[in-house]
């Protein structure tokens, strides 16, 4: 179709002419987003479940936990986790949560067995100083592995800091503040578990009189 030198001095064709790019921008970027929206979804659910792989052994529970997403206002806080489960009783839990280290957030996630006994801790991204703090990565050591099988009562209280504060765990030379503030996230959010246990496992009246 032509269009004449009138029409296009007329104030309504600038205004025609925007709508119609931008109407053609957002139908690009709604077929972008169509195309990539889902192989996307798949590579963060294969990487998720990677990561739940690491820190909850296939000996401990049968279903899905990755269809077992939930989101919870706790103690001023709002956690993702997801629940595990053995012949549908809640076997373990897995709590995203995030702590400041020294360079800026610390994310993981903490693994917590129906016992109350870590079944793994992982980080998740951190800004922490490249060979000093990112030892809290397992890829840079086994540091983080020391948790694995850890609880409020193992150790104590007093054994739940870096050896320079008298605790347990191992501090890095020149980067104390990192794995000081990944010992106090993992302790508080044992401790997070330990008051929210019945929410958490999905424990009625009956099965706490039961002894669960």
């Amino acid at each position: 179709m032509i269009i004449n030198e009138k029409i296009k001095q007329t104030l309504a064709y600038p205004a025609f002419l925007m709508g119609a790019i931008a109407l053609l921008v957002c139908s690009l970027l709604l077929l972008t987003h169509n195309l990539t929206a889902q192989p996307i979804a798949d590579r963060q659910r294969e990487e998720l479940t990677k990561l739940l792989n690491q820190v909850l052994p296939n000996s401990i529970y049968n279903n899905q936990p990755l269809n077992q997403k939930y989101q919870k206002e706790l103690d001023g806080h709002n956690f993702i986790f997801y629940r595990a489960r053995m012949n549908n009783k809640v076997s373990a839990i897995v709590i995203f949560t995030s702590t400041s280290g020294y360079s800026g957030e610390i994310a993981m996630l903490v693994a917590i067995k129906e016992s109350g006994e870590l079944s793994g801790v992982r980080i998740l991204s951190h800004t922490e100083t490249p060979g000093l703090g990112d030892k809290i990565e397992e890829k840079k050591s086994d540091w983080i592995l020391s948790f694995t099988g850890l609880s409020l009562i193992n150790p104590d209280t007093n054994g739940w800091a870096v050896k320079k504060d008298g605790g347990k765990f191992d501090a890095f030379t020149g980067a104390t503040i990192t794995p000081r503030a990944v010992v106090k996230e993992v302790y508080e959010t044992l401790e997070l578990f330990k008051s929210n246990r019945s929410f958490f496992l999905e424990l009625t009246e009956a099965t706490k009189n039961n002894g669960n």
